[in-house]
């Protein structure tokens, strides 16, 4: 009740949506991934694994190709 105003605005604004599917998209393959990395073996494996999806995530963040960058 107390965020009725933050409704009123998405309900007045067509810009404005009242869902968060953006910043779920972006963290969908992470959530996936996350589930794979109990499955690397060793800790050493898990933190390569987090290391190598990190540089991959800044590059597509950043509008490179990751296999170039």
């Amino acid at each position: 009740m107390k965020q009725w105003s933050r409704v009123e605005a998405c309900l007045k604004n067509p810009y404005l949506t009242p869902d968060n599917n953006v910043a779920e998209n972006a963290i969908h393959p992470f959530a996936t991934d996350r589930k794979n990395w109990l499955f690397s073996g060793y800790p050493r494996g898990a933190k390569s694994s987090a290391t190598i999806y990190s540089l991959i995530e800044t590059a597509k963040a950043n509008g490179l190709n990751p296999y170039e960058y």
